[in-house]
């Protein structure tokens, strides 16, 4: 299987799509400008504590209250709060060894005994603001690696349980043991499964040089306020979704393709050669044919096998997912053949779904009836099977008597949603119809006013690939007249535009905006 990682910068987010064989299986997608992203660290005010709920609301900085549960303080709260008291009063960083002696936190406890409204805390993001929610927090803080978790104010070390290998897992804890300073807790990541002893220190000297260069910074801060978070939303990104498989890895932004590459380089210098710089004409995600897939992956009806198809509907509280058989039960006088051949098809598709739209919460999957034992079963270990690979804390239950399975999976962020909808290509969904001869001349005519005003010397003419294709045809097209009569005038064709859509890019890949000229109104009034 080979796989491949694509990047794609814009301006306004940064997209990444995981390809295996060709295949679109994870996407993400994030804001470069989002504030409140998980594993972010602030400086909190307590603002109301509500005993009724053994939780309370603290203020980050977002426009809505972060919600903290008393099971999220942690056991090292006490530690915690005890540093941010002796910050308060000395006006220095006290090394983590005063605090050692300090007893945990009672695990059945009252909020309300330990926090109260106007007090500061430390607190991190473990879910990004959902719908109308905002941020959940944890002050059992974290900061995250490649191959571990570095946890302050702790002692000990843990390993992942998907290092099935006993042997590895106490070579991991006898290595981090020998290199780990003291109060301090590492849990070891499955990616670290056969990492030597030279990189693992290397990751951790530099997470506890992140956490001590975070802590300095708490004198100066008046809460609420950042103390921590992520130096690039690009790294982020990739720390969770690079793989050991990956055969390459496509970006097409330079200063992006510069911190890839010496990231990679740091963690995995032999395949420092995977990193390369897309520097074609069309978008990169129309190149490698991405925009298409997520055209055809995402809505409320996915396609899957020979005319099979889910059905996938979201709820507040749930997702939901029917499964239907389409024209296959017309093909096969043996209906429990068809249903476990369609029923297994779908639990791969659902696996593969689950992943590129990062559904969390329950999930209900409404699978076609089945009489057989041994076949309900066989569904349920394929399904497991399917999502070991899940990165998300996922559990599994077995057919229901009515045929329904139930999934919860891990939610940190909102389900990746897009709108796989166009807008009428001859009313661009105003109702009324414009001539579709006339879309040539307005394009036209908007450039040159961009250029006669010597708003611009370049314009990047993005529009839909039909359109493209009639601009650039002949020996002596629309598009080459163009550039002799009004000036460097480039037509590209972007699959995700509307058939009579487009848009002006500059040389930095940004949109250039077009107001049409003011009308005089007789009942308005204007200065003199």
């Amino acid at each position: 299987m080979t796989s491949e990682l694509i990047v794609d910068v814009s301006p306004k987010q940064i997209s990444m799509a995981v390809l295996e064989d060709g295949r679109l299986v994870e996407l993400q997608r994030e804001r470069r400008d989002l504030a409140f992203a998980v594993g972010d660290i602030y400086l909190g005010k307590v603002k109301k504590v509500m005993p009724g709920l053994n939780a309370a609301f603290v203020d980050v900085g977002y426009q809505k209250d972060a919600f903290l549960h008393y099971f999220d303080l942690g056991l090292h709260f006490l530690q915690q709060q005890k540093l941010l008291e002796l910050i308060e009063k000395q006006g220095t960083i006290p090394p983590l060894s005063k605090l050692a002696g300090i007893p945990a936190l009672p695990k059945d406890g009252k909020i309300e005994d330990y926090l109260k409204a106007g007090q500061n805390v430390l607190v991190q993001v473990v879910k990004e603001p959902i719908s109308t929610k905002g941020p959940r927090l944890s002050a059992e803080l974290s900061l995250a690696g490649r191959y571990m978790v570095l946890m302050p104010f702790a002692d000990k070390v843990s390993t992942s349980l998907k290092i099935r290998s006993n042997e590895e897992r106490s070579r991991l804890k006898q290595i981090i043991h020998s290199i780990k300073p003291k109060h301090f807790s590492v849990i070891v990541r499955t990616s670290a499964e056969g990492v030597g002893a030279q990189s693992l220190d290397r990751e951790l000297r530099k997470l506890v040089r992140r956490w001590e260069e975070s802590v300095t910074r708490l004198p100066r801060l008046k809460a609420p306020s950042i103390v921590y978070e992520e130096a690039s939303r690009t790294l982020g990104l990739l720390r969770d979704t690079f793989s050991s498989t990956f055969q390459s890895i496509h970006v097409n932004d330079a200063d992006c393709y510069e911190d890839i590459k010496e990231y990679i380089a740091d963690i995995a210098p032999e395949q420092e050669g995977i990193v390369k710089l897309y520097k074609g004409k069309l978008p990169l995600f129309d190149e490698k044919n991405v925009t298409r897939q997520i055209k055809s992956s995402f809505g409320r009806n996915v396609t899957f096998k020979s005319g099979a198809y889910l059905v996938i509907e979201h709820t507040e509280a749930m997702h939901v997912v029917d499964v239907n058989s389409g024209n296959r039960s017309r093909k096969s006088t043996e209906q429990e053949e068809t249903a476990i051949d369609v029923n297994l098809a779908a639990a791969e598709e659902l696996a593969r779904q689950m992943r590129l739209r990062d559904l969390g919460g329950i999930i209900c999957v409404d699978f076609i009836d089945m009489k057989q034992q041994k076949n309900r079963d066989l569904l349920y270990k394929r399904m497991q099977e399917l999502m070991r690979n899940d990165r998300a804390k996922h559990n599994i239950l077995p057919l229901s008597k009515i045929g329904v399975m139930q999934i919860t999976r891990q939610r940190v962020r909102q389900a990746l949603e897009v709108n796989t909808e166009e807008k009428c290509p001859s009313c661009m969904g105003t109702g009324k119809i414009t001539s579709s001869v006339l879309l040539v001349e307005q394009i036209e005519t908007e450039m040159r006013a961009l250029m006669d005003g010597i708003l611009v010397d370049y314009i990047n003419l993005h529009v839909h690939p039909y359109v493209a294709a009639y601009l650039t045809k002949g020996l002596i097209s629309k598009a080459l007249r163009w550039r002799f009569s009004i000036g460097n005038i480039k037509v590209t064709p972007n699959q995700s535009l509307a058939l009579l859509d487009y848009k002006f890019l500059d040389r930095e890949g940004l949109e250039i905006g077009y107001d049409e000229p003011a009308q005089y109104n007789e009942d308005e009034e204007y200065e003199d």
